[in-house]
């Protein structure tokens, strides 16, 4: 067999042995040091994505997030415009050797929705991203956890993995409890029908019924109404709830019941059995009275 015939014949056995590479496991450069990656969603479900990518005398290969890619700009840090290689169906884009940092910009779509009351967005991208929402938002949960945002609307997440769910209209139910000469306004912020709302000041207890299963439900309660610690029952079974606020004068509290039924917030202490000014005074004392206490325990 002569030499070409050979090289033939081993060109067409590595054709036949080797397995189909996709795109996605190729690997045109190194992968992509990102120095910043943001996710701006807006008003009316846009959501827009900036990465900036350090310098590299290598070429790099950034790896898009998930969805429908527009408007795909790549610059370089001062708005000069670069010239760069899509890879895939707009999978990744490579970028080239660069003595100053690379920004990607480009339009996301297709995947955000809006389900059950809420803007939904199930995403996934490993990569610290920054994450701005709307303005005017009631409520803002992830992986079924209640936010509360800070900065401008902002959160992080770190190497995301997360199912974002967000309301403009969420109901906020302020419901008025009276006490002899006091009034308070309690709020409830749920999609779920409330109803038959009782402040008990000898139970040391707030109670009311939930007409839906498994939505949200947070509650902001005056402490001068009812001082946390709280216990909280669904009907006669004890729940799980998440303080998520506190500042100073209400407590927030977030809570995802699974069925319908009563719900039953049971406090510490209550008006007017106990002023709120009483637990900081305490609490103030007794900080300056333990380190005498130390001292005379321990005499040396």
């Amino acid at each position: 067999m002569d030499r070409v015939a050979l090289s033939f014949l081993s060109l067409f056995s590595l054709i036949v042995i080797l397995p189909a590479v996709d795109a996605q496991e190729f690997s045109f450069g190194e992968r992509a040091n990102q120095r910043s990656v943001e996710v701006k969603i807006s008003e009316d479900g846009k959501m827009f994505v900036t990465h900036e990518i350090d310098s590299s005398n290598r070429p790099q290969e950034l790896e898009l997030m998930d969805g429908t890619i527009s408007n795909l700009s790549v610059t370089d840090e001062n708005g000069g415009e670069r010239q760069v290689t899509t890879i895939g169906d707009n999978d990744s884009v490579l970028i080239l050797p660069s003595q100053t940092n690379t920004i990607v910009n480009y339009e996301l779509g297709n995947v955000l929705e809006f389900k059950n009351h809420y803007w939904t967005l199930d995403f996934l991208y490993l990569e610290s991203t920054k994450f701005f929402l709307p303005e005017d938002l009631v409520s803002v949960y992830v992986n079924d956890q209640k936010v509360e945002l800070k900065d401008g609307k902002g959160f992080v997440c770190h190497g995301c993995d997360m199912i974002v769910k967000y309301s403009f209209d969420e109901p906020r139910i302020i419901q008025d409890v009276k006490w002899e000469e006091h009034e308070f306004d309690v709020e409830v912020i749920s999609f779920s029908g409330i109803s038959n709302f009782v402040f008990d000041q000898p139970g040391k207890s707030l109670t009311f019924d939930i007409s839906e299963e498994g939505e949200y439900l947070t509650i902001v309660i005056p402490l001068e109404l009812l001082w946390e610690p709280y216990t909280v029952f669904l009907d006669d079974n004890k729940i799980k709830v998440a303080p998520i606020g506190n500042n100073g004068t209400h407590v927030s509290l977030f809570m995802k019941p699974s069925t319908s039924g009563e719900i039953n917030i049971v406090g510490t202490t209550v008006v007017p059995e106990f002023p709120i000014i009483a637990p900081l005074v305490i609490g103030f004392l007794m900080l300056l009275v333990l380190p005498f206490a130390k001292k005379k325990l321990n005499p040396r």
